[in-house]
């Protein structure tokens, strides 16, 4: 019955089962589908309706995982990237005045590139022509700044009076709901109960309720209205395609998509010894990327959780299909997703930025010039609240540093170009 996804898969050939790879699948669904609230409320906040938002995270969600599973035929479940979300909302449409719709075109141009760049012998140039440290300090500056986010969310950081932030008070009682959801979500966390994430999620949503945070009034009413759930599909615009901010804000997206995903998807097929699988699963990634923008939501990545599935014992593309297939039926659950406070959100964003700055230790600290532009991406990028703007800092600085100090060789061709770009963006945005 079965020997159709043996030929397709390579089930033997990989040494595995279609009972294991399904059971892979599921947990790393459950690893991941709180995605789909997180996700949602991160776009509302650049505008975009939030059912419009659910619909477009799992289509896109849905989507990532059938061409991964048919073209990399690899256990990798691309889904809509934290950091990214925020770089949608919170830099390209709140700081930079783009509309959502417009931020949407954005997606689908640096999908485009990103697939030329996936096909073509351009990933390895670029990849090898940024150092590492720069690529490093990238994920752990948008790891502090989810930290930031999720704080913020959670009330547990508020807008200071005599200082910039201050701690939130425990008579709100937003905060001591995300309070205890943190609590809860930590331990789960490191106990690495399996699904920990929907847990808390769950678990924080219950907890809102008993400090009367969540409005249930309209539960009752479990109809969608079609027209706002899909107002997110094909509303991408191009009417800002002949600004400056727009090609600022492709080439700035385009840089964290490459170097992020190049990362990711590297570790992965090498955890599980299957480093053979890289260009099509990397070329699969580009695809879901570049069709995340007509869906309605930022760019899918390859999600740090697939590692779970990989743990479970997936190894091939049937995994990723299996969680496909799992994330269409949650479209009957939207109702309920609609009901999940910050409070329950925010624990998750403080966990994954977490989890994200842990990389701060592949960073070389002996050589300042490698460094200090690490570290100012690394700064910067929570502290302006623009993710573009703190990596072009780094960018612009790294070659200055390295020819201020007579190393200048150091400094590839290709990066001395990415360098000028930026140089050359922010002059034109003063000008």
């Amino acid at each position: 019955m079965f020997n159709w996804m043996d030929r397709f898969f390579g089930l033997q050939k990989n040494g595995t089962t279609v009972k294991r790879e399904m059971t892979a699948g599921l947990i790393g669904f459950f690893t991941v589908v709180y995605i789909i609230a997180v996700n949602s409320l991160i776009l509302s906040e650049g505008g975009m309706p939030i059912e419009a938002a659910i619909i477009a995270t799992i289509g896109a969600s849905v989507f990532g995982a059938f061409v991964m599973g048919f073209w990399g035929n690899a256990p990798i479940l691309l889904v809509p990237g934290m950091g990214i979300n925020a770089l949608f909302s919170y830099t390209m449409v709140q700081s930079m005045g783009l509309t959502w719709q417009e931020a949407l075109a954005v997606v689908f141009v640096t999908g485009v590139i990103f697939v030329a760049i996936a096909f073509t012998r351009f990933a390895k140039v670029i990849s090898a022509a940024v150092p590492h440290s720069l690529k490093e300090a990238i994920t752990v500056g948008l790891g502090l700044f989810l930290m930031l986010l999720g704080l913020e969310k959670g009330g547990l950081v508020i807008r200071g009076e005599a200082s910039i932030l201050a701690l939130g008070s425990l008579s709100d009682p937003v905060v001591m709901a995300t309070a205890l959801t943190l609590i809860l979500a930590v331990i789960l966390f490191i106990r690495n109960v399996p699904g920990n994430f929907l847990i808390t999620i769950i678990a924080g949503t219950i907890i809102a309720s008993f400090f009367g945070l969540i409005d249930t009034s309209n539960m009752g009413d479990s109809s969608l209205n079609l027209q706002e759930a899909f107002a997110g599909f094909g509303a991408l615009s191009f009417d800002s395609a002949l600004s400056m901010v727009f090609w600022v804000a492709v080439f700035s997206l385009t840089m964290v998509m490459v170097f992020e995903n190049i990362g990711l998807v590297h570790g992965q097929v090498n955890l599980i010894d299957q480093p053979e699988k890289f260009g099509r699963a990397f070329q699969a990634t580009s695809l879901s990327a570049m069709a995340s923008g007509v869906f309605g939501t930022s760019p899918t990545v390859a999600s740090v959780e697939s590692a779970a599935a990989m743990t479970a014992g997936g190894r091939t593309g049937l995994t990723a299909i299996t969680a496909g297939v799992l994330f269409l039926a949650s479209v009957f659950f939207i109702p309920l997703i609609k009901l999940i406070p910050d409070s329950a959100i925010a624990p998750i964003l403080i966990i994954i930025g977490g989890l994200m700055l842990q990389t701060i230790r592949n960073i070389e600290m002996k050589d300042m010039s490698e460094t200090f532009p690490a570290l100012m991406i690394i700064a910067l990028i929570p502290f302006t609240y623009s993710i573009a703007d703190g990596i072009a800092i780094g960018f612009i600085l790294y070659p200055i540093l390295k020819i201020g100090i007579g190393k200048w060789r150091e400094v590839s061709v290709p990066l001395y170009v990415i360098s000028g770009l930026f140089l050359m963006n922010f002059v034109l945005h003063y000008i």
